[in-house]
């Protein structure tokens, strides 16, 4: 896709997010759109940068090391899948917030090595918030205790939640699911809340997101995955 390209798509996504704003009195300066460049190759990545990108998403450590060597850090880099406690070292040298904390365990580990680096990252908390038995994420009754705990740890800053809804819902039918999530934000006290990607972001906004994680609508289509033969 032209750089041209991306940054029409670009500001077609920063004008909805202004304008779901509106809607709800809002100000577009508490939401961060988050360029999620999964799968995406690092000369669109380039094209979007330049076009004003304001943060980078991630899904995988292991993809997101070889784009940041080329690229380097002219935004921040957003962790936004799931993240194996092996790949915790990485994550805190790599990322400048991990949305997928989702266990103790793995916070336990991330603050170990984000302390051994004399840093403190930034995290958000994955929430099950329609609590399918398929899907990773604490669940409601879980996020208290698991905030608790985590707050003794001197390497790891909670600042809010993140969860996607179940897959196949439409805008509409994700409105409720951003609803409880931030209902479940407010009532553990934090900032943040990061939800709502390229097809429902604008009722996520409206819901309250303060992060939207856009990936095709600022890319285009992503290639599909081939895997190699086991």
């Amino acid at each position: 896709m032209a750089e041209a390209d991306i940054r029409t798509n670009l500001e077609r996504v920063q004008a909805a997010i202004v304008g779901a704003c509106q809607r709800v009195g809002r100000s577009p300066d508490e939401v961060l759109l988050i360029g999620v460049s999964k799968t995406v190759e690092v000369e669109r990545i380039q094209h979007a940068i330049a076009a004003g990108v304001p943060a980078l998403g991630e899904n995988r450590v292991q993809e997101a090391r070889g784009k940041i060597e080329v690229l380097g850090r002219p935004v921040p880099w957003h962790l936004i899948g799931p993240l194996q406690t092996n790949k915790a070292r990485d994550a805190v040298r790599l990322f400048d917030w991990i949305h997928s904390v989702d266990r103790l365990e793995l916070a336990t580990e991330l603050d170990r090595r984000a302390r051994a680096g004399g840093r403190t990252v930034d995290a958000l908390l994955e929430v099950n918030v329609a609590e399918e038995p398929q899907k990773s994420g604490a669940r409601p009754g879980e996020i208290k205790p698991l905030l608790d705990a985590i707050a003794g740890l001197r390497g790891i800053r909670i600042r809010g939640l993140m969860a996607i809804p179940p897959a196949g819902a439409d805008a509409e039918q994700a409105r409720p699911h951003f609803r409880r999530l931030r209902e479940l934000r407010d009532a553990a006290g934090l900032p943040h809340l990061s939800m709502g990607m390229s097809g429902d972001f604008e009722v996520a906004v409206e819901e309250g997101a303060t992060m939207v994680r856009v990936g095709t609508a600022i890319f285009g289509p992503r290639a599909p995955v081939t895997r190699p033969p086991r």
